[in-house]
């Protein structure tokens, strides 16, 4: 697929989760009570638990997260914060709690249904210093030196040009911000099915890339200090693998020494 086919891929596939009406009536829904499963692949598979972090909105939680980039974000009183790819603005209302009411966070997001969702769930938190801008993460449409942290959860594995996404979160932070993401690599390769299948593009699998490319993009980018703050091993359950793979081919999968990673990686801009 071309770039901008993904792209279109991604807003809609994220744009039916937003309008899943689980919390109202989750028969309803075609995700049952999980929310982010629409399709063939259960997008919440990689998701972290939230419950009991303070700013925590459970409404705007949609599982589609793969880490807790505000756990190692160092965000601080005063703060201003930028999500990309802030979905319903699960992270945004935690970093929220931790910039108090001298911050600012702003959302960034390319699906219009997540960012109405968004904007009606910040209107019941009632925080002024929280909005949601209309972007993609490649062509920000906002200023040089802006933020003091950006941080992003499961999003930049979405994005076809990942050099261009972090040149420009390079661009937005201020002299000495930081980034905290959290994000999908890969070690090994993956099956060519897994990497043609849209939908396991949509869910976080086949846009990734290898841990190892995905560091260096970091430091092409200009950042420094770049860490690996957590990581973990993502097992696929057989039953949405089956849906891709051959039984011969998901049993070659499996003894392939591939491995799919959720990591949690922070770099500074020194310069």
């Amino acid at each position: 697929m071309k770039p901008k086919d993904l792209k279109l891929v991604v807003q809609e596939k994220y744009g039916e989760i937003a309008k899943q009406s689980v919390l109202v009536n989750p028969e309803s829904s075609c995700c049952g009570a999980t929310l982010a499963c629409c399709g063939q692949v259960d997008y919440s598979m990689f998701s972290e638990d939230y419950s009991g972090r303070e700013g925590y909105n459970q409404e705007a939680d949609l599982g589609l997260g793969c880490g807790l980039p505000t756990e190692f974000a160092d965000i601080r009183k005063g703060d201003s914060v930028l999500d990309l790819g802030s979905g319903a603005g699960n992270d945004c209302f935690v970093a929220r709690a931790l910039v108090g009411e001298n911050g600012k966070v702003t959302g960034l997001d390319f699906t219009d249904a997540m960012l109405e969702k968004a904007r009606l769930n910040n209107e019941k938190m009632g925080y002024p210093n929280v909005e949601f801008v209309k972007g993609d993460i490649e062509n920000m449409p906002l200023p040089d030196s802006t933020f003091d942290v950006v941080i992003s959860n499961c999003v930049l594995n979405l994005v076809p040009d990942k050099l261009k996404a972090f040149s420009q979160i390079f661009r937005v932070l201020k002299q000495g911000g930081h980034f905290c993401i959290s994000d999908v690599v890969l070690t090994g390769i993956l099956p060519s099915m897994l990497q043609e299948a849209a939908e396991m593009y949509a869910g976080c699998v086949a846009g990734a890339i290898q841990k190892t490319d995905y560091i260096q993009i970091i430091g092409q980018s200009g950042f420094s200090d770049i860490q690996i703050r957590k990581e973990k091993q993502i097992v696929i359950p057989d039953a949405i693998l089956s849906n891709f793979l051959s039984p011969a081919e998901l049993n070659n999968f499996k003894t392939s020494g591939t491995g799919i990673f959720s990591i949690t990686v922070t770099g500074i801009k020194h310069s």
